[in-house]
């Protein structure tokens, strides 16, 4: 009969083995990349990320995995391999919704690998400043929820802002009531006005009592549970361990597919993967039909539009601009000539930017 242990360490050994070839990999994939640097350099080119390369590279990689891990668990490892790569040249900067902890925190860092530079911002807007005034390369905001829509604040700065959609991210989200006392002593619960909205039937079930207070984010609302005695907090496991709360109920939220959609937003744009999506804001002449005339070469092109939502225009009463996001990059050349028949039926037309769709 074979000896267990021997065969474990056998087995031990074949994983050592393969180890040090992957880490010799790993160590020419980063001398290959740093002579990409250095010739993009040379040529005078200082955008060393781009996002379609990277989407490329990720899709290929998924398409070729053979198991046993899942695609999700390969585009993971590989963004960052890709982040710790971009890292040898220039690390990336990064602005999200904070502070630490935070759903946008997580998507940033989902998208740009660890390996970059993440700093927190106080509110979306800040995020907007920040990226605008090049303090920060990149910026990730919330834009839409499965369960509660728009992010209205968002939409608007998209508009208010001369940036550009360069990527997409989707998060599963998962709410916790976090706090560091039993719930039957808890009298407030901090929770942002979303996070609220996307609990609420747990809320009015579990604790209907309770004084809900609003906070401008997850990670705020675990920082001040943390600091009042008889405070909860909804937030999320990496913001519950930051402030040294305990998770006293996990997975609160309504939807058990609850999901936030946000966006990469930056200066820089892409160029066409065959799998990308491309966000526009439009507004119609005000008469009888405008919205019908507005979406029609859509529809005769057979485009597929994936998302619409009115905004108020804010240069009138009552008059409203249309946020789309549709399949398709703006120059494909299908597309293309629709979105030029689109702006010759709009009375305000921009292009927010065309960006690879999110890769899982």
């Amino acid at each position: 009969m074979q000896n267990p242990l021997r065969s474990l360490a056998a087995l031990r050994a074949a994983i050592d083995q393969v180890d040090s070839k992957i880490l010799a990999l790993l160590s020419e994939r980063g001398q290959l990349a740093h002579a990409v640097g250095e010739l993009k350099r040379a040529g005078g080119d200082t955008h060393f990320y781009h996002p379609d390369r990277e989407s490329e590279i990720l899709r290929r990689i998924m398409q070729e995995n053979a198991g046993p891990f899942t695609d999700a668990q390969v585009a993971s490892i590989y963004r960052e391999i890709i982040s710790a790569g971009l890292a040898l040249e220039e690390a990336l900067q990064v602005a999200y919704l904070g502070p630490a902890g935070t759903f946008s925190q997580m998507a940033a860092q989902k998208h740009f690998g660890h390996s970059a530079r993440f700093q927190p911002s106080s509110s979306i807007p800040e995020i907007f400043r920040l990226v605008d005034s090049g303090q920060t390369q990149f910026g990730v905001v919330p834009v839409e929820n499965s369960t509660e829509g728009s992010v209205n604040q968002t939409l608007d700065l998209l508009l208010d802002y001369p940036l550009q959609i360069c990527g997409e991210v989707q998060l599963r989200i998962v709410h916790n009531l976090v706090a560091n006392i039993p719930m039957a002593q808890i009298s407030r619960v901090y929770v942002h006005y979303q996070t609220r909205a996307q609990c609420r039937q747990w809320l009015a079930a579990s604790l209907p009592h309770v004084e809900l207070v609003d906070v401008p984010s997850n990670g705020v609302a675990a920082e001040r549970a943390g600091n009042d005695p008889e405070g909860a907090a909804i937030s999320t496991t990496a913001a519950a361990a930051a402030y040294s709360l305990q998770i006293l109920q996990a997975g609160i939220e309504d939807n058990p597919e609850n999901t936030t959609r946000f966006l990469v937003i930056g200066k820089i744009a892409t160029r066409p993967t065959g799998q990308d999506k491309t966000s526009l804001v439009v507004a119609g002449i005000n008469r009888p039909g405008s919205l019908h005339a507005l979406l029609s070469p859509l529809a005769d092109a057979g485009v597929s539009l994936t998302r619409i939502e009115s905004r108020p225009a804010r240069s009138a009463v009552w008059e409203y601009v249309f946020y789309l996001d549709l399949l398709g990059h703006c120059q494909d050349p299908a597309l293309s000539p629709v979105l030029d028949a689109l702006a010759k039926q709009a009375s305000f037309y921009r292009c927010l930017g065309s960006y690879p769709k999110a890769v899982y």
